[in-house]
């Protein structure tokens, strides 16, 4: 699926459903699910190293891996452990595009100044 200028996919992948830590993942992110609207996050999941998805060979994950990528399609993130939304939603607000969009946003509620 291409979500190019879209969404900001969030990639986590595991060798299994059972793994600690996707499960640790899936429960973080399902926290703050509002936090990660805003931004236009979707998650992706893939928990089946056999099925050799497009994903999973373009990213070679060993085991656990949470990845995030911009709307520009690159890759922002790769970290081997969960991370939380606070952690995630603070790397893309770094993000140019998150910059531009913060911007615009304020313009069109009339905010000037912060």
């Amino acid at each position: 699926a291409n979500f190019s200028g879209k969404k900001r996919p969030v990639l986590v992948f595991a060798n299994s459903e059972d793994d600690p830590a996707f499960r640790v993942q899936m429960e973080l992110l399902q926290e703050q699910p509002q936090d990660l609207l805003e931004r236009d996050v979707i998650v992706l999941t893939d928990t089946d190293p056999a099925a050799r998805s497009a994903l999973r060979l373009k990213m070679r994950p060993r085991g656990f891996m949470l990845v995030l990528v911009g709307k520009d399609g690159g890759i922002k993130l790769r970290k081997p452990r969960p991370w939380d939304v606070r952690e995630i939603t603070r790397s893309i607000d770094k993000t140019t595009i998150r910059q531009r969009e913060i911007r615009e946003d304020k313009e069109k509620a009339g905010k000037i100044f912060d």
